[in-house]
């Protein structure tokens, strides 16, 4: 069996930069322990898989440790490899996915997703997750799908450097760092060490919860994010009712094929 393989790096204008992300078509769903392996294999944040239903898409992502139910990179990387290398014409695609329809549309900047915004609520830290930070301080702790901790300025989040081992036994799915930013709105820094990725270089899923929080916080709607991984890579944002509008680019990497 031969699979196309489609190697991407998203939020990104250039190759090296963003978050890199595999993206394979397939006919129809294989075994999730064969999808699994594949992902494992790939050795990236995120491996999506989609298969067409109907005039949608359903859309699926694994990280080399677990399937996972939101993220916002590799599915931008979907996108672009179905409107620039399979084809699809319509101006916007829908994936079904666990964390129900999600929509990206083509537009002259690049493309624009539409996720639903998360609340993050304040929370007492727990000790794991203090331990984790060492002797950085944080302003508060918040919490979504992962733990968000606000710090003191950009460059906090910037020197920042986890003990991952104190954070393996948390039960959110990562450690989110943010501060308001220098140049732009804000800044973060995204880990998520249960899954095998102790920094990954560009979330789309958590911007979901740091739009909503920055937009309170700065009271405006459209905002900057710049996150500090090595890589880099901008998340341009816009908080609309209960969704988050998420705006970025795709670098093409890799065109390959699997053999299986």
């Amino acid at each position: 069996m031969k699979l196309p393989l489609y190697q991407v790096d998203a939020f990104a204008s250039n190759p090296f930069e963003g978050n890199p992300a595999a993206v394979i078509p397939l006919n129809t769903w294989l075994e999730d322990d064969l999808l699994q392996k594949i992902a494992e294999e790939n050795n990236l944040s995120e491996t999506a898989f989609f298969v067409q239903h109907e005039e949608n898409f359903q859309l699926r992502w694994f990280t080399p440790m677990e399937e996972v139910d939101l993220c916002g990179h590799a599915t931008l990387a979907a996108a672009h490899v179905l409107f620039m290398h399979l084809g699809y014409a319509k101006a916007q695609v829908c994936f079904l996915t666990r964390s129900g329809s999600l929509y990206v549309r083509r537009t002259p900047q690049g493309y624009a997703m539409d996720f639903p915004a998360t609340e993050i609520d304040v929370i007492e830290a727990p000790e794991a997750l203090l331990n984790g930070l060492g002797n950085c301080k944080p302003r508060e702790v918040r919490a979504g799908f992962d733990y968000v901790v606000v710090l003191e300025n950009e460059a906090a989040v910037k020197t920042l450097v986890p003990d991952f081992s104190a954070w393996h036994s948390l039960d959110k799915r990562g450690v989110v760092v943010t501060a308001k930013g220098d140049k732009v709105d804000f800044v973060s820094r995204c880990f998520f060490p249960k899954l095998r990725v102790n920094e990954d270089p560009v979330t789309g899923s958590a911007h979901c919860e740091l739009a909503p929080f920055w937009a309170r916080k700065l009271d405006k709607t459209k905002l900057t994010g710049i996150q500090l991984s090595a890589r880099t890579g901008t998340v341009e944002c816009q908080v609309v009712n209960e969704r988050v509008v998420l705006c970025g680019q795709v670098a093409d990497y890799l065109t390959a094929e699997i053999s299986l």
